[in-house]
């Protein structure tokens, strides 16, 4: 299984187009789902008299056992194709998935952005678009679902095709590259196999296309970063920080720096799914134990670098965001708090240097009093405590944030500049 490349998935679109059905029907049809699941279903489905054992029972029967607080890991969302084995990055509430994103927990390398055919665009379906953009996610395929809803109409794939590609063309995708496939995830149309209720459309599936993605390249030559999630003090090995490594490679015997604390010493020891390791590559989950590093020194949220290149401290930063929504305006002084990799940090506002057209990139004004929900504008901002940042240029992982603000998230954005802590 191992031996494939793996790819983080995320499933995106608006909260009824069907996103979970459309999970489902993938770990079904590529074999994901425990073949034990499946039999206990199917003795279920005789015994009630529904000898047509269907996908659709087999979905039905996972939100039943969901609603009854039995949650079935199946398999980790995990499932294979014949080219990837995928990840698929959950996004069950679409607040909390933009956090994710940003936060690192679940870096995309790809989306199935799901629009439901008999609804086309909704709110949703846009400031999901302008998210994957600004989190970097620049391969899509747009599953045009629920088909079946609309008897497999061929003007309305087309229509939600238009206005899905103008969407696209806002900001920045070529919508000639990215593939419409249309679907119904429930009954299971182009899934798997090209459907004969779309005689009209000779496309790829949604199988063929996730196999046509690009594999990312690994950012190993980057400089190393390691945000940190957690720290634990385990007895017989001293302080042991955990956290994923975005960038880099870390090498037992290397000497290291945790910023903002200014903390350093050697690398001890690695650990991955408990087994020791002598090095650690992007994407690798580790705990790891310096030589002189304390419980005091480390806590989530600081970032591990190479002693040589440590992580970059922000006295002040610029960067690019979207705003999302918020009741009012935003304004010069506001102070949310900044989620980026694992920190959460307050940082204030100090000034909007120039408000942007959020579909061409454009500037539209120079240092505006306020920017309100849908506008793009560059601003510059000052953490309240010291905080590790990165220009996106520079490290990718590193740059992105979300600003959240009364519950929700109110922007998404990039870091383009940093002006270090002296």
């Amino acid at each position: 299984m191992a031996d494939k490349p793996h790819m983080n998935l995320a499933v995106i679109g608006h909260i009824d187009h069907g996103k979970s059905t459309l999970v489902g029907r993938l770990m079904y049809e590529t074999g994901a789902i425990p073949q034990h699941i499946i039999d206990k279903f199917r003795e279920e489905a005789k015994e009630k008299g529904k000898e047509s054992f269907a996908f659709a029972w087999v979905m039905d029967s996972l939100k039943e056992e969901r609603e009854r607080g039995i949650t079935i890991d199946i398999a980790h969302k995990r499932f294979d194709t014949d080219k990837y084995y995928f990840t698929i990055v959950d996004c069950p509430g679409h607040r909390d998935f933009v956090k994710n994103m940003i936060t690192g927990a679940s870096q995309a390398d790809a989306a199935i952005l799901v629009v439901a055919a008999p609804d086309g665009v909704m709110a949703q379906t846009k400031e999901h678009v302008f998210l994957s953009r600004t989190l970097g996610i620049n391969q899509l395929i747009i599953a045009v679902n629920k088909m079946d809803a609309t008897d497999y109409s061929e003007d309305k794939y087309n229509q939600v095709k238009k206005d899905v590609s103008e969407l696209l063309g806002m900001v920045g995708f070529k919508a000639a590259d990215v593939p419409f496939i249309p679907t119904s995830a429930f009954e299971g149309d182009n899934i798997s196999k090209n459907s004969s209720n779309t005689p009209w459309y000779n496309g790829p599936t949604i199988l063929e296309c996730l196999n046509s993605l690009k594999l990312p390249e690994a950012p190993d030559d980057l400089p190393l970063r390691v945000p940190v999630q957690d720290a634990y003090t385990i007895s017989g090995i001293g302080t042991v920080p955990v956290g994923r490594v975005e960038t880099g490679v870390m090498k037992k015997g290397q000497m290291v720096t945790f910023m903002p604390s200014g903390a350093s010493g050697e690398v001890k020891s690695i650990e991955m799914h408990h087994e020791e390791a002598n090095e650690a590559r992007p994407g690798d989950n580790i705990g790891w134990n310096v030589r002189g590093v304390g419980k005091a020194d480390v806590r989530r949220g600081d970032v591990c670098g190479d002693a040589k290149n440590p992580p970059t401290v922000a006295d002040e930063f610029t960067g690019q965001v979207v705003v999302l929504q918020h009741p009012s305006a935003v304004t010069i002084g506001y102070t949310p708090v900044f989620h980026c990799h694992t920190t959460q940090t307050a940082c204030t506002l100090m000034s909007i240097d120039k408000k942007l057209d959020p579909k061409s990139g454009q500037v539209k004004e120079e240092n505006p009093t306020f920017i309100k929900a849908g506008d793009a504008a560059i601003i510059t901002v000052k953490p309240t405590r010291p905080m590790v940042i990165e220009p996106v240029k520079e490290i990718p992982q590193l740059g992105r944030f979300a600003i959240r603000d009364m519950g929700m998230t109110i922007a998404a954005g990039m870091c383009m500049s940093v002006k270090e802590k002296q």
